[in-house]
């Protein structure tokens, strides 16, 4: 039996490398596994030998103890991977592709996911709809971010990769096609951005890095970025975005002295439920409703909000009682009142990951460089966790198997 490592929530603010089963084709128990689920059979997936493997800000949030994980629940929902066994129903995906997988699972059967809402398809998690590998309440699928993976419904859930050798030579950049890089154009795409637009990004993590290249690929006038940590500042400025340093003040002023006026026609949330207050440095308190409510003041009345942040419905750590319930303060009447449009929720990740493929492939977009992806073993994961946390301008990629220089 071929051996499989794994990296795995043990207790709030801390991951460790363990042994874990090699996959079969069947969904069994294990932490986080819906009991509907144990014993379901997977003969329409595949096993991959994972290629590359991204430590995401979601994952952080269970890392944190900000969420109802179980310890010892296999983390990754982004992967990237080789094709080494298919199931008995599988037709078209054979072993050796080379394949991008999108972080939401969906069977392609019901009708949300024929209506290409692949974030929520009813038929993969008990729980709820939408599901995602290595997940809290996603069904148990296991996490990706180890040796090998199951991979359901492949036909329909695997992006294949027309050329094996010219996808190795910007493996980085494909990488980030199973969630940061469709999640942050989502958030553009939803937020109405086009050619000309006026944008503004709360966050430069890797989710507002990519919402920002996002935009200057939908044709934005302005992109401006906004966050408490200049590290990642520069890193937006290193491809051409302005900034806001969130440390001196709310956005409106700095947006003027940018644009003219305090608005943008365009408002993209990138930080989600763990929001910090403006003007108070890198200690500033936590404060979950601030980016919703600042974007709706700084958005143009007709203007739309994309809002690929992370808000969840379970937080033990929230700094009150509604905040533990996903609870937040929005002052909705400045929405009403300025007739803004507002999306939430997964990223139904493919109704863009084949154009988004494309322009990687074409040369269009530069998306490693500019969330400054960096490679590192699998042994190392606990490390590249913390720096992570602590704030590293830096896109971590696990790379259990060797397939990465």
């Amino acid at each position: 039996m071929t051996g499989n490592k794994a990296v795995a929530y043990k207790e709030p603010g801390k991951v460790e490398v363990i042994d874990i089963d090699y996959p079969t084709f069947e969904l069994k128990d294990g932490p986080g596994v819906n009991p509907a689920n144990v014993g379901r059979p997977v003969h329409h997936g595949v096993i991959l030998k994972t290629v590359a493997t991204n430590i995401c800000g979601s994952d952080q949030h269970m890392v944190r103890g900000r969420t109802t994980a179980p310890p010892n629940l296999v983390l990754g929902h982004e992967i990237t991977g080789e094709v080494v066994e298919v199931g008995r129903d599988v037709e078209f995906i054979k072993v050796g592709d080379l394949c991008s997988v999108p972080f939401n699972i969906a069977c392609g059967r019901c009708c949300n996911c024929k209506e290409r809402k692949t974030g929520i398809c009813l038929n993969v998690n008990p729980d709820r709809p939408g599901s995602a590998y290595g997940y809290v309440d996603m069904g148990g699928w296991v996490g990706g971010q180890a040796n090998y993976v199951l991979v359901p419904y492949a036909d329909w859930n695997l992006l294949k990769f027309p050329d094996k050798d010219q996808a190795m030579e910007k493996i980085l950049d494909l990488a980030m096609l199973s969630d940061i890089f469709p999640t942050g154009f989502h958030g553009a795409v939803t937020a109405g951005v086009g050619v000309g637009s006026t944008v503004y990004v709360a966050g430069a993590g890797p989710v507002g890095l990519a919402a920002a290249t996002s935009a200057h690929l939908l044709g934005a006038a302005v992109v401006i970025v906004g966050d408490l940590n200049e590290d990642r500042l520069a890193q937006a400025r290193s491809f051409g975005c302005e900034t806001v340093d969130l440390t001196k003040g709310g956005p409106a002023e700095q947006i003027e002295q940018i644009l003219g006026v305090p608005e943008v026609e365009c408002g993209i949330d990138a930080v989600g439920f763990e929001a910090r207050g403006q003007g108070h440095g890198k200690n500033a308190e936590e404060a979950p409703a601030t980016v919703l409510n600042t974007l709706m003041d700084i958005t143009a009345a007709g203007g739309a909000l994309g809002i690929p942040g992370l808000y969840v419905t379970g937080d033990p750590g929230g700094i009150d009682e509604a905040a533990k319930k996903g609870a937040l303060s929005l002052s909705l009447g400045t929405g009403w009142a300025k007739s803004l449009s507002f999306t939430t929720g997964q990223c139904p990740v493919m109704k863009y990951n084949r154009q988004l493929m494309m322009a990687i492939l074409n040369d269009r977009v530069s998306i490693a460089k500019n969330v400054n992806a960096k490679p590192i073993p699998l042994e190392e994961a606990p490390k590249g966790y913390a720096e992570f946390d602590a704030g590293a301008a830096t896109k971590y990629v696990l790379n259990p198997n060797g397939y990465l220089n």
